[in-house]
């Protein structure tokens, strides 16, 4: 009995479904770049990473006080704003801004 209880949970097992694999999200590497005091902390937060302040660290590779970081998006509309050393701040090189909750702007990438 316990062979033909093995057996029949083996087909069940083999017979089972196995959904596809999720369909991955089509994503686009975007680059972000802000000047900054050489040696400053910099980082890039937005409604893509939770506005987590500390989760994409800029790298400032030339030592010019050029921080710049890249991350895969999908398509669509991303607000986002720089934390340098402890202080937010929208990208002055964008001209696309929409005012937030707390008053202040968010900048806008728009990822086709």
């Amino acid at each position: 009995m316990k062979t033909k209880a093995k057996e029949t949970v083996k087909k069940a097992v083999a017979k089972k479904t196995v959904s596809p694999v999720a369909k991955r999200e089509k994503t686009k590497r975007v680059a972000f770049s802000v000047r900054a005091k050489e040696g400053s902390k910099v980082f890039l937060a937005g409604s893509f990473n939770d506005w987590n302040p500390t989760a994409k660290e800029m790298v400032d590779k030339a030592g010019d006080g050029t921080f710049a970081a890249s991350v895969n998006l999908p398509a669509g509309t991303h607000e986002y704003k720089f934390v340098i050393d402890g202080i937010w701040c929208a990208d002055p090189g964008c001209a696309d801004w929409k005012q937030n909750d707390k008053g202040t702007l968010n900048s806008v990438k728009h990822v086709e």
